[in-house]
């Protein structure tokens, strides 16, 4: 059986990637290259999956939106 996840990708002020998976509470990773953290985010995946088991809840992914404010 597979199941996908939608996977946020961001890059920190080091130049490092950070991976979160929104449908999984607390499963997130970083790498320094994309490559590495698509092996990585499968691997973290996998660890959350075995620590948390399978979502009830079903995410539907919809995009991103950035949000301005004043400081």
């Amino acid at each position: 059986m597979t199941t996908d996840f939608d996977v946020v990708v961001e890059r920190d002020a080091d130049g490092n990637y950070v991976a979160s998976v929104p449908a999984l509470q607390g499963c997130h990773t970083q790498a320094q290259s994309l490559d590495e953290l698509m092996e990585r985010v499968r691997e973290v995946i996998a660890l959350c999956l075995e620590e948390q088991g399978r979502p009830t809840e079903t995410l539907e992914f919809i995009g991103v939106q950035r949000v301005r404010i004043a400081s």
